[in-house]
């Protein structure tokens, strides 16, 4: 069985990420890329549907034992584990070099004291764990083979083979080092080339460290901030510059239920906020690259504008459910692909918008096809934006007219006009002042509850919805507007779980709500830090650093973060890392460090 969501380490070379159990088990790890199938796919089955485990050798019916403790080494993403054994000490660094050839992982064991029998177990199955490959040796190597892949599995110390899986029993003493890897390979291809695991090592270490010199931000929230951002990093696919909304697919955001989605791809909202939070602290090259990524990916069609691409900017995700996979505890079905990809979503408008006019104000060098891409966004919207639409929580019900989606649309124009004011583009100036005015008003007029003093999640509900907290954020409204306030107390009082976090909105148990869907969901964490946002904006500093630091410790210890809390739970739900957790997290930490709310 799986661990616990919160259980598992990040480690990753910028192209795909694998997931590292507490007790030494990689269960979840695509090759060559986030969005190809699962090689070890025990993290939404069982040790059936492939692993890697290396670690202290234990009984057969005995559970694996679990590291006494773990760390990255510094700012990094590598990663260092250690177990405290009654024969003495030893530590297994797991790591992804930056790419340079084939993809490969590798982990090195160290002994520390005492001298440890050690076992690696090694279960390869590809395909999601469907397709058991033909493991043989070749030139003294073992190469597990099925259709179009290969994967390459070296080390020094002996090997034998049984059930199926590939076994190294050995034991280290003080100082002593074994080094396994596996490395991919199209199957056409020549073998790969022999690792050299120390080399690597010093050059990963190497690579993070000068990455992390580039951080601007040196606030009382360093630590944090900083894990974020490698973490951002290592969800950015380096070829295209894309960013994925998480490495997994299927972590369930309600153990037991049918949320389950696949996060390996580009969400645009998602990625435009990503590049606002690197353009504040620092990091212009990783922004340039993910423009450069927007602008190919919508070429041709920009007024398609579809809510998520592939890595590379691939249109078709359709969605597929892997019905030989049990899903992570029983959280079933287990989807690949993703049928959100055409939805209407007008809000990604306003975020694409907002994150081209932030590169512009930042000095991120001038593109002249991104001013054109504004500009035919804004033509879109002129037809477009008094539809209904699915919103920004990618409903599977009816249609509606989300607030959230006007406010955005209202921000594309907002931004627009202020490019064109700027002398930088050239458009229908008075025209759009007017259409901007049209949405403002039209959501203040049917969005707005006059009755209870807050904006409502769609037309003619009584629903809320946490991203209406975004509605001071990006300057709809000030943040003393009585209607903010309003809004902001509302959701406290009825989005708010028992310790303080916030829902996303309202759902019905079985029954099937706004969504579209039955069952419950854990409180949204980005939704949680924009409540810390808003509280800090309306001048109530103080509760805002409570709230902020009360989510700063629900990271695991690696300080990772899912994309919910479950409060019934407490533990962790959803896919694993989010980037849409840890970029409010950077930017409530910045925000808080330029107000002075820090500290005591």
């Amino acid at each position: 069985m799986a661990g616990r969501i919160e259980d598992y380490a990040l480690i990753g070379d910028m192209q795909t990420a694998a997931l590292v159990c507490r007790d030494g088990t990689v269960d979840w790890l695509c090759l060559p890329r986030f969005d190809s199938h699962a090689v070890f796919a025990g993290l939404l089955g069982n040790e059936e549907h492939g692993f890697w485990r290396l670690g202290p050798a234990h009984a057969v019916d005995a559970e694996p034992p679990r590291a006494s403790r773990r760390v990255y080494r510094g700012d990094s993403l590598i990663l260092e584990s250690e177990w405290d054994t009654p024969r003495g000490t030893v530590r297994v660094t797991d790591f992804m070099p930056p790419r340079d050839g084939a993809p490969q992982l590798i982990r090195i064991v160290e002994g520390v004291s005492g001298r440890v029998p050690m076992r690696s177990a090694l279960r390869m199955r590809f395909s999601y764990g469907r397709v058991v490959p033909w493991v043989h040796k070749h030139e003294g190597r073992t190469v597990a083979v099925a259709g179009p892949d290969s994967v390459w599995f070296d080390t020094s110390a002996e090997t034998y083979g049984k059930s199926l899986t590939t076994y190294a029993d050995f034991t280290v003493a003080p100082g002593e080092k074994i080094a396994f890897t596996i490395s991919w390979q199209p199957s056409h291809k020549e073998p790969p080339a022999l690792p050299e695991p120390e080399q690597s090592l010093e050059a990963t270490e190497e690579f993070w460290r000068e990455w992390v010199e580039h951080c601007t931000y040196h606030g009382p929230y360093r630590e944090a901030v900083v894990r974020s951002l490698i973490t951002l990093k290592a969800l950015t696919y380096a070829p295209t510059g894309g960013i994925v909304a998480a490495p997994t697919t299927s972590l369930p955001e309600h153990i037991g239920g049918v949320r389950n989605w696949d996060y390996r791809y580009t969400w645009l909202r998602d990625a435009a906020i990503t590049l606002s939070s690197l353009l504040r602290t620092g990091y212009r090259e990783e922004a340039r690259a993910w423009r450069e990524w927007l602008l190919r990916a919508v070429a041709g069609d920009p007024e398609n504008l579809q809510i998520m691409y592939g890595i590379a900017g691939e249109r078709e995700l359709g969605e597929a459910e892997l019905d030989w996979l049990p899903g992570y505890e029983d959280s079933a079905p287990v989807r690949v692909g993703n049928g959100a990809a055409h939805q209407l979503q007008l809000d990604v408008y306003g975020e694409v918008t907002e994150a081209l006019h932030l590169a512009h104000m930042t000095g991120l060098a001038r593109n002249d096809y991104a001013a054109l891409l504004q500009l035919k966004l804004i033509r879109y919207l002129e037809d477009h934006w008094d539809e209904p639409d699915e919103g920004i929580w990618e409903v599977r019900g009816p249609r509606r007219h989300f607030v959230h989606s006007k406010v955005m649309a209202w921000v594309a124009v907002d931004r627009t006009i202020k490019l064109i004011e700027s002398g930088d583009a050239d458009g229908p100036l008075e025209k759009w002042r007017e259409l901007r005015d049209d949405i403002h008003r039209d959501v203040c007029e049917r969005g707005y509850d006059k009755e209870r003093n807050t904006f409502t999640q769609s037309y003619g509900s009584k629903e809320l919805d946490a991203s209406l907290l975004l509605i001071p954020q990006v300057g709809f409204l000030p943040p003393d507007d009585k209607r903010v306030i309003g809004t902001i107390e509302a959701i406290q009082r009825e989005l708010s779980t028992a310790d303080g976090f916030i829902l996303r909105y309202p759902t019905s148990g079985e029954d099937e709500g706004v969504d579209g869907l039955p069952g419950d969901e854990g409180a949204f964490l980005a939704c949680s830090f924009w409540m810390a946002d808003d509280l800090a904006m309306i001048g109530r500093v103080d509760e805002a650093r409570k709230l902020f630091e009360k989510l700063l410790a629900l990271r695991n210890d690696l300080g990772l973060l899912a994309e919910e809390w479950d409060p019934r739970l407490k533990r962790q739900v959803g896919n694993f890392p989010q980037a849409f957790s840890h970029v409010p997290l950077i930017d409530t930490a910045l925000r808080l460090t330029a107000s002075g709310a820090y500290g005591g």
